[in-house]
C-alpha cells in the first residue's frame, strides 16, 4: 500500500496553537496549559488515559493520526462539519523514531501495536480505506470494523509543523474560517470526506 499522507481531525478554532507548537499530544496540551476545545468523547478519553502502549509510553503521551479521516470520528462530530478541518500530514512522519502503528483504535481492548514499518504488514487497508464500515447484518463485524477503520499512526509527544502538508475542509465558508485561523498550507473543499 502506497501511502501518500495521514489526516489529524482538528477543530478550526484550535489551528493558531497548531501552527505555533504542532499537533500535539493530550500530556504535552495539558503540561503546556494550551487551551482549545476538543471534539473528543469523553468515554474514550478515559480510555486513553489509562491505556499504555507496550514497550512505548502512556497512550496519552503520543500525538495520534488516522490513516482515513473519512471514520466513525469524524461522523460523531458531523454537526459540526463547518467547524473542523482534516489536517493532512506527510507519510514520511512516520519514519521518526518511536512511531507506532495501532491496527484499530488504539483505545481498543484489541488494539495491536508495532513499530514503523513493520504495522503497516497488519493493517487491514480494505477496511481502513472502506467508504462504509455498516454491517446491518452482522454487529460484531460493524464494531469489529468501526474499529478497525480508526487505526492510528502514533507520534512522540508532536507532530512539527513542518509535517502538515494541507488541509480538507467541508465548504468554502470553512475554507475562509480556516484561512482567517492563519493556516498557511493548501486548502481543499472536499465534501465527499465529511458526513
Amino acid at each position: 500500500m502506497n501511502i501518500h499522507e495521514l489526516h489529524s481531525i482538528m477543530p478550526i478554532d484550535n489551528i493558531p496553537s497548531v501552527m505555533k507548537h504542532g499537533i500535539l499530544s493530550h500530556y504535552l496540551r495539558e503540561k503546556l496549559k494550551i487551551r482549545g476545545y476538543s471534539i473528543a468523547l469523553e468515554d474514550v478519553q478515559l480510555r486513553r488515559m489509562n491505556k499504555s502502549v507496550p514497550g512505548g509510553m502512556a497512550l496519552h503521551r503520543y500525538a495520534n493520526l488516522y490513516f482515513d479521516a473519512h471514520n466513525p470520528m469524524l461522523s460523531r462530530v458531523r454537526d459540526r462539519n463547518g467547524e473542523i478541518c482534516v489536517l493532512t500530514i506527510s507519510a514520511s512522519v512516520m519514519e521518526l523514531p518511536g512511531v507506532v502503528i495501532a491496527d484499530r483504535n488504539a483505545s481498543s481492548d484489541y488494539a495491536g501495536f508495532y513499530p514503523y514499518p513493520e504495522g503497516l504488514s497488519k493493517l487491514q487497508f480494505d477496511m481502513i480505506y472502506a467508504t462504509y464500515w455498516t454491517h446491518p447484518d452482522d454487529l460484531i463485524s460493524e464494531w469489529k470494523h468501526k474499529s478497525i477503520k480508526c487505526a492510528e499512526v502514533l507520534v512522540p509527544e508532536r507532530v512539527q509543523t513542518k509535517f502538515i502538508s494541507g488541509a480538507y475542509v467541508c465548504n468554502e465558508e470553512a475554507k475562509k474560517r480556516l484561512q482567517m485561523a492563519g493556516f498557511q498550507g493548501n486548502i481543499k473543499v472536499k465534501r465527499s470526506l465529511f458526513f
